[in-house]
């Protein structure tokens, strides 16, 4: 009894304290930014680093008596490009400490454990992390990606994703700390230590994904353990709690396979309100003339998208890019429209009103022409909760209800969903597609696969990257780079998800693709090695990958199984008649 007492009273908050384990990434003696300026290798070559994330569990911390304090069930995830660069432990015994251990990876049973339960938010969820396989299962524990070049030749690229039980990397430190209250435990990683003493060479395998047998998986792995310097401690408060996500309502409903999406907390969804926004969704009094609606160029019978390469606005004047399909927008990562300029759905849906080139609404003459619609007036009260002597249609709530109803819009049951659940079977042609689908351009490992899934993988079929894929040496529109002012986002647009694909032609930012063995083509032999090319293109030969006649069908035949016929079904049940 004596020992239960004390180890409650042990485990107590009074007792316990938050510890914060940081990162800084290191070239030698210099800090290093990713992505990164040139670097140069011990051999002479330079090379630039792209990215660096990792996954952190495990941790440790031993005492003098030989004891042991497992910090298990919490687990962290690094991204350098990000500047996410911390992991906050909680519940940590105060005391003295001898050492601590931590892993980059995951124990075999969260490895291989369904990545969907993850809530919203947390280390583990792939929205979260990008790292998790998809479909065949696993995290990657480590991701290390760049462009190299010797002398005066090109740039190539490399990337190496350490995964699988076997490449679990363990980093022990024997050091003497004391936590008495919330600390930081600072530690270096010096990124020379693993690509300082590489010799990168074409045609070479510069770049993998830990299948059995490999060799530079290994390599990677076991440099990366020692990549690693104990700084010290600092007495410091712990990194501000995350706030919980919204938990998603009776009205949202996530597909099985699908990650938790976090949704926003402060406009919980309703019945109600999404059939408020369906309405709106269709209503031309939202555009400046009265001519124009969401649908106008968002046609949900082609997923959301529209005919042409660049719509029309209200005024009849061309946009400048493409209109992005509406589905699946409660799990994007990385902002709304094609540079990720908008953090949610609502400021889109204004942005969108109100820009001059598409439909040029003044906010204040929208909501006073709603105000005079007695019916529609009463939904917004009823929705919002609006008393009697307060105008119940303002900007603010007309974007919420907006935002309600285009986060519903969810495509899960395509034939290839079906064919994953066993409903349905692939076409011997589609089946070869997804083989190359699935399969990176490795010719020094065998594999001459199209090597679409690095970011076109998992359920939502992108990882919501924003990314250079090669369509100019130098782009006209900036792009991401418009958004941040950084040179190294010139040309970077977000990664499009690839379900309903054979319905949103033509493709890409600017709609210069007209059908899907167009933008097959691109990729197999048309990539311009523009200076930020994303590193798992750079790492293709300039020549492509030289896909034969019958691959490149087999790879559009895959993405047409990618269509979701109920989703328009769906969706018109939902529209209303007007």
């Amino acid at each position: 009894m004596r020992c239960i007492l004390w180890l409650l009273l042990f485990a107590s908050p009074l007792s316990a304290a938050n510890l914060t384990l940081r990162f800084e990434p290191r070239w030698r003696d210099a800090a290093l930014a990713v992505p990164s300026g040139e670097l140069r290798t011990e051999g002479g070559q330079t090379l630039r680093l792209t990215r660096l994330a990792a996954l952190v569990s495990g941790v440790a911390l031993e005492r003098a008596d030989g004891s042991v304090v497992r910090l298990d069930g919490q687990y962290g995830f690094i991204d350098a490009t990000d500047r996410r660069l911390t992991v906050t432990l909680r519940q940590v015994p105060r005391g003295e400490y001898t050492g601590i251990a931590f892993s980059l990876g995951l124990g075999p049973e969260e490895n291989h454990g369904d990545p969907a339960h993850w809530p919203a938010g947390h280390p583990l969820n792939p929205l979260v992390n990008r790292l998790h396989w998809g479909w065949s299962g696993g995290y990657v524990f480590l991701a290390l990606e760049g462009r190299w070049r010797a002398a005066e030749q090109d740039e190539s690229g490399f990337s190496y994703h350490v995964a699988t039980d076997a490449h679990r990397m363990t980093v022990r430190f024997q050091a003497l700390f004391t936590v008495e209250g919330d600390t930081t435990a600072d530690f270096s990683m010096d990124l020379a230590r693993v690509l300082g003493a590489r010799t990168f060479t074409r045609g070479a395998a510069e770049s993998t994904h830990s299948a059995a047998g490999d060799a530079t998986a290994t390599e990677i792995a076991t440099a990366m353990e020692r990549a690693f310097f104990w700084l010290g401690v600092t007495p410091g408060p712990a990194q501000p709690e995350t706030a919980e996500a919204a938990v998603a309502p009776s009205a949202f409903v996530v597909p099985a396979g699908f990650p938790q999406p976090a949704l926003p907390a402060d406009n919980p969804l309703t019945a109600a309100g999404i059939a408020l926004g369906a309405e709106l969704f269709r209503d031309k009094r939202l555009s400046g003339n009265g001519t124009q609606s969401c649908a106008s160029c968002h046609d949900l019978k082609r997923a959301g998208s529209d005919t042409v390469a660049l719509s029309r606005g209200a005024d009849g004047h061309p946009g400048v890019r493409n209109a992005m399909p509406l589905f699946n927008l409660a799990w994007s990562t990385s902002g709304y429209a094609w540079d990720g300029s908008k953090a949610r759905v609502r400021d889109q849906a204004l942005a969108a009103m109100t820009n001059p080139i598409e439909m040029h609404a003044d906010p204040a003459r929208v909501v006073a022409a709603l105000a005079g619609d007695v019916a529609l007036t009463e939904k917004f009260r009823a929705v919002f909760g609006v008393g009697a002597g307060e105008p119940a249609i303002t900007n603010g709530r007309l974007t919420l209800a907006l935002e309600q109803y285009l986060l519903t819009l969810v495509s899960a049951d395509a034939k290839f969903d079906r064919a994953v659940r066993g409903e349905a079977q692939f076409t011997a042609q589609e089946k070869r597609g997804f083989e190359l689908f699935l399969t990176e351009y490795d010719p020094a490992r065998g594999k001459r696969g199209a090597d679409c899934f690095h970011c076109h993988g998992g359920a939502l079929f992108t990882d919501f990257g924003v990314k250079s894929n090669g369509l100019d040496l130098v782009s006209k529109d900036a792009g991401r780079g418009g958004v941040t002012g950084r040179a190294t986002d010139s040309g970077k647009f977000k990664t499009p998800s690839l379900r309903n694909v054979a319905l949103t032609a033509p493709y890409m930012h600017d709609g210069r693709f007209a059908t899907l063995a167009d933008v097959v083509a691109h990729y197999d032999h048309g990539v311009q090695r523009s200076e930020n090319l994303d590193a798992n293109l750079a790492k293709h030969p300039a020549a492509g990958l030289a896909l034969s006649a019958e691959d490149r069908s087999a790879l559009v035949a895959f993405l047409e199984t990618l269509t979701d016929r109920q989703f328009e079904v769906a969706q018109a049940s939902r529209l209303p008649t007007k």
